[in-house]
């Protein structure tokens, strides 16, 4: 590798790393970035798990996080292929001695499956 010189140097390509490179750039510096892994994303990384060209979240719960952020929503990320989609439920956890506790994406059908706050003496 030839010697180049860069404004900056960016390690890694996860969000962070990712919306450092772009803001720096879209200031116009000259930016590169690194990356150990073989496909960008970091946390966001996606792959083909179970139809075709249905890539899923392989990094745990990190999608939402770009998905919300203020940054990422200036971004043109649709017109490169990008689609969030979002599921009736988002994360369900069993619990002892009942069915399971289930985070819907309506918050109201969340809040009416657990019911009222138990009433706790002292």
């Amino acid at each position: 590798m030839s010697k180049t010189d860069y404004d900056a140097v960016v390690i890694g390509s996860g969000p962070n790393g990712l919306a450092a490179a772009i803001t720096m750039q879209q200031a116009g510096l000259s930016v590169i970035v690194f990356e150990a892994a073989e496909t960008v994303g970091g946390g966001t990384r996606t792959k083909e798990l179970t139809l075709p060209g249905f890539r899923h979240d392989v990094c745990s719960a990190i999608h939402p996080l770009a998905a919300g952020s203020p940054f990422f929503r200036t971004l043109p990320l649709k017109q490169f292929g990008l689609e969030f989609l979002y599921p009736v439920i988002n994360a369900a956890h069993p619990l002892d001695g009942a069915s399971a506790a289930v985070h819907y994406t309506d918050i109201s059908r969340t809040a009416a499956l657990l019911g009222p706050d138990e009433q706790r003496d002292g």
